[in-house]
């Protein structure tokens, strides 16, 4: 099982060019062997950025969200994944967002698939881009 950051979640949806060689691989064999997974956090964040016409939506907000999110397995956010969001480096994303979803793939113990740079420069994570 893979973890898809949110903009990998967005840019697989809907423009699936911007996504490297590597994490299409990612994500083309997770998808039809261990599955592909997304933080309950990223349910929030796709709502907030339809919510704020970030992203251009057809239909509710509500739709859009379960329309995207269908084909994943949704990780909770547990006690532990709090905690670990709360210990990663000082270097590593400031963005609460971010921290849960790199605590939800430390927790889990699978790959985190993003493109952000710094998330990627933690140690303690196991990346693709």
């Amino acid at each position: 099982m893979i973890l898809l950051d949110t903009h990998i979640l967005i840019w697989l949806a809907g423009e699936p060019a911007k996504l490297s060689r590597r994490a299409s691989d990612a994500i083309r064999t997770a998808s039809h062997e261990s599955g592909i997974a997304i933080s309950a956090i990223t349910l929030w964040e796709l709502a907030l950025l339809a919510t704020h016409g970030r992203l251009d939506i057809t239909g509710t907000v509500e739709a859009f969200v379960e329309k995207v999110s269908s084909r994943t397995a949704i990780r909770p956010i547990t006690v532990k994944v709090a905690v670990l969001a709360n210990q990663l480096p000082a270097d590593y994303s400031r963005d609460p967002c971010d921290r849960l979803i790199g605590a939800t793939a430390l927790a889990e113990g699978i790959t985190l698939v993003t493109k952000n740079a710094k998330i990627r420069r933690c140690k303690q994570l196991k990346t693709i881009w």
